[in-house]
């Protein structure tokens, strides 16, 4: 299996994803982007950087003329422009110019934050990206979607920035707590819905292995979550129209993520906006409700949660909430919804009713929703849907 990926665009390689068992091999593939007149600044957060801040930098500083860090505290809450200020003031304090280059080295959130410091500092100058979490491997590490959250309204400030590399070593799996590897899985459940039936009966065929953390096996997860990743993106890097796909789970999933104040991990909540996407697909006759079970099935499998069942949350402030979500196109939601398992459709017409009914399916126990979902009538013919 090879441990590379090139990102396109227009058919060109735009930057390389590289992944490692370790991060031995972090300085060579640095060394190929020339930078020993650069200074390198290292942006992460509370919780990596004890972890893992060091031992980059040893790799790191051969192959450019300085290293420092920028640390911040850990945390959703702390992705905001208070902290991207700190950043900017740290870089100008520091003399930091156009050839230098920031590194990215945490969870999704160092990622976004580090990326639209990149993107915005001297009106941009290069970064890296380090991913060390399960979701940022195969979600925001790819594609260079940045920005930060106004207000505690998610990623409502940012803009599209590239990396120059993105450097994965799976050995920061082991050390991951479970949540954060069932996060991650939201995301890389929601890449075979949405595109790839076969890949989606490979999770579910290999779950052992993947819940074991083989390192061989997520490994080949990773690759192939990031390949269909990289593929839409490739297609539609400013997210016109195929990008969309990617938001599978995210309406619903964004405004719990809001309304329950961010206490729930992100990929917690895509989960649970896949549950309710896919019942709404099954509500308009595009899937089965055997498929809306076996949705349910493989997130749980996954230690993903897939109901609201106990939160409290009301239906009608969910459906506020995704009128201040940034997929409003003219007023419309861009909705995400199954034709079939693996292959997904950006849909105009979704009612607020609907999307009413889909968060009080959401509101059961998942016992309740499977036996909802399995008295759901037949489907109908999928002839001019989308």
């Amino acid at each position: 299996m090879s441990n590379r990926l090139a990102v396109h665009r227009d058919g060109t390689v735009i930057y390389d994803l590289v992944m490692e068992t370790s991060f031995d091999r972090l300085g060579e593939e640095v060394s190929r982007l020339l930078l020993s007149k650069s200074r390198l600044c290292i942006v992460s957060d509370s919780h990596v950087a004890p972890l893992y801040l060091e031992t980059v930098r040893e790799q790191l500083a051969p192959f450019c003329r300085q290293v420092d860090a920028f640390v911040f505290p850990a945390g959703e809450e702390h992705k905001n422009l208070d902290t991207v200020r700190g950043l900017y003031a740290y870089l100008i304090e520091n003399h930091y110019d156009r050839n230098d280059v920031l590194v990215a080295l945490g969870g999704g959130v160092v990622g976004d934050l580090c990326g639209f410091g990149a993107a915005t500092y001297l009106r941009g100058i290069r970064f890296i990206q380090i991913p060390t979490t399960l979701l940022s491997q195969v979600d925001s590490s790819i594609g260079g979607k940045t920005g930060v959250d106004f207000d505690a309204y998610k990623n409502m400030v940012g803009a599209f920035h590239m990396p120059s590399l993105v450097y994965i070593s799976t050995s920061v799996l082991l050390t991951l707590p479970q949540e954060q590897f069932a996060s991650g899985m939201g995301e890389i459940v929601k890449h075979g819905l949405i595109r790839d039936r076969e890949y989606y009966r490979w999770m579910q065929a290999h779950r052992e292995a993947i819940r074991a953390r083989d390192l061989e096996v997520c490994g080949k997860l990773i690759l192939e979550s990031d390949r269909i990743k990289g593929e839409v993106v490739e297609r539609d890097p400013l997210e016109k129209g195929e990008r969309a796909l990617l938001n599978f789970g995210h309406t619903l999933g964004h405004a719990v993520e809001k309304l329950m104040d961010f206490s729930m991990l992100h990929g917690q909540c895509v989960s649970i906006g896949c549950a309710g996407a896919a019942w709404l697909s099954a509500r308009r006759g595009l899937l089965s409700g055997d498929c809306v079970v076996d949705i349910l099935d493989t997130l749980e499998l996954f230690g993903l949660p897939v109901s609201l069942a106990g939160t409290g949350l009301d239906p009608e402030q969910v459906v506020t909430v995704t009128r201040s979500d940034k997929k409003m196109d003219s007023g419309k939601i861009r909705f995400v919804l199954l034709r079939d398992m693996g292959d997904a459709f950006v849909d105009r017409s979704v009612t607020e009713d609907e999307m009413l009914e889909a968060v009080r399916w959401l509101l059961g126990k998942p016992d309740r929703m499977r036996e909802t979902a399995r008295k759901l009538p037949a489907v109908r013919d999928k002839g001019g849907t989308g």
